[in-house]
């Protein structure tokens, strides 16, 4: 099971929303490449990295951020938010970005998915954020009249390397990770599932783990309870790599 510590972007700086709310943000690090070379020092071998600004504008935005990410961590970085084109995800991917997400393209343009699997094998992920079920669109502020379970039936055969779930309710509250609507998306897919939105303990860590083992889940993201640190790095990693 792999660990994603997140890096979330508004304005340049490494924030964390609740429920994706733009306006109730806390900043963490001023440095986003500092923040990935302590990351990247901790021992992950992943970091999951958000353009929320890119998100809600539907273009990238905080590109030098995403820079200074990739030239201090030595480990690869998965971005999403903002990237609806072939041309910016080839961009990305050149730049040094190890595999992109897409969310809202997903949704609303399934073509340009399957074709940017075709031609970036085993570097597309989908990001499935969803609100009572829902996927919600364009930064979270739109609803697509899409369940997440039937989105992610598009995307069967199509060369997506992983789908990222993410709870809109839970995300940055420390409430606990929504494992009963995780696994259920497991179970509609044979595409690997990262769990996100929600992580607040050990606790977390350990039920993502089980269904790692059950349900084949990927991994987690893990942003705010590190930040806050109610999760100690270390402790995450080891319960990730017990057998």
């Amino acid at each position: 099971m792999i660990i994603y510590p997140a890096i979330d972007l508004k304005d340049g700086a490494c924030v964390r929303l609740v429920k994706g709310d733009m306006a109730r943000d806390t900043v963490y690090n001023e440095d986003p490449g500092a923040q990935a070379h302590e990351w990247a020092a901790a021992g992950f071998n992943w970091i999951h990295v958000v353009d929320l600004n890119g998100a809600i504008d539907g273009k990238p935005v905080n590109n030098l951020a995403v820079a200074a990410i990739l030239k201090n961590a030595d480990i690869p970085v998965q971005l999403g938010g903002g990237i609806r084109t072939l041309a910016q995800i080839e961009h990305w991917l050149s730049e040094g970005v190890s595999r992109v997400i897409l969310g809202t393209v997903a949704a609303k343009d399934p073509e340009i998915v399957k074709k940017a699997c075709s031609l970036f094998p085993h570097q597309i992920a989908v990001g499935i954020d969803a609100l009572k079920g829902e996927v919600m669109v364009d930064g979270w502020v739109d609803g697509s009249n899409i369940q997440a379970t039937e989105l992610v039936k598009h995307y069967e055969d199509a060369g997506v390397c992983a789908v990222i779930y993410t709870d809109i309710d839970r995300d940055g509250t420390g409430e606990g990770v929504n494992i009963e609507a995780t696994l259920k998306l497991a179970e509609a897919t044979n595409i690997p599932v990262i769990a996100s939105g929600g992580v607040g303990s050990m606790k977390d860590i350990e039920a993502v783990k089980a269904g790692a083992q059950s349900h084949g889940l990927n991994g987690v993201i893990v942003g705010k309870a590190f930040y806050d640190k109610r999760i100690e790095p270390a402790d995450a990693l080891m319960v990730a790599a017990a057998e």
